[in-house]
């Protein structure tokens, strides 16, 4: 359990948290909460009615399409409220903060394949004009397990995280030539958490 979450009292308060104040414009049924934090209804359930009694998110109806896109259907949705008198100190915790430190981030991709370079940038070192947040390089990588994997961190961050998975030839190739991608990654800030290529 980390700082926030003996702080805030679960894993799962966190997680919503984040997901509101990463997007406070927008609003979000139960269905894309689930999606977006990978929890369960009831989990999902309890902690907003715990924030809805502190007025940290608020209620409202979501009109979504229907399957034949013909009509809509009304539901209930939340969004946070951001005239909440912490909101502006939430939001500096909770996103302006490393998510995770560099060895965690290696190791939650080990069962991923022969991974030889990981670079973080963006969201992780705090460099919101990063083109990427993740630079993920190897051999024999398993797409099931990365996906996997990156949905799991962004629910525990609340956004998207946008990355790029390429084999090592790739890679070497692109890197030799100068590729735009790359020299966006590698010549602006960002951090090597593995890195067996010598890059």
């Amino acid at each position: 359990m980390n700082i926030f979450e003996k702080l805030f009292g679960s894993a799962a308060k966190v997680r919503l948290m984040k997901l509101f104040l990463f997007h406070p414009s927008s609003s979000f049924d139960m269905e894309a909460i689930k999606k977006r934090t990978q929890l369960s209804a009831p989990k999902i359930q309890k902690e907003i009615k715990a924030l809805e009694k502190i007025d940290f998110l608020k209620k409202k109806n979501i009109f979504l399409d229907s399957k034949n896109g013909k009509n809509k259907k009304k539901v209930n949705g939340w969004y946070v409220n951001t005239k909440f008198p912490y909101f502006n100190n939430l939001q500096g915790m909770l996103i302006h903060t490393t998510p995770f430190a560099s060895k965690e981030i290696v190791k939650k991709f080990k069962n991923t394949g022969d991974l030889k370079l990981l670079v973080i940038s963006g969201i992780f070192i705090q460099n919101w004009e990063s083109r990427v947040d993740l630079l993920l390089v190897g051999d024999k990588l398993k797409n099931s397990t990365l996906s996997s994997v990156i949905r799991t961190l962004e629910a525990d961050i609340g956004c998207e995280l946008r990355y790029t998975v390429m084999e090592t030839d790739d890679f070497k190739y692109r890197l030799n030539i100068y590729d735009k991608l790359i020299r966006d990654i590698l010549d602006f800030p960002h951090e090597k958490v593995l890195n067996k290529i010598d890059v």
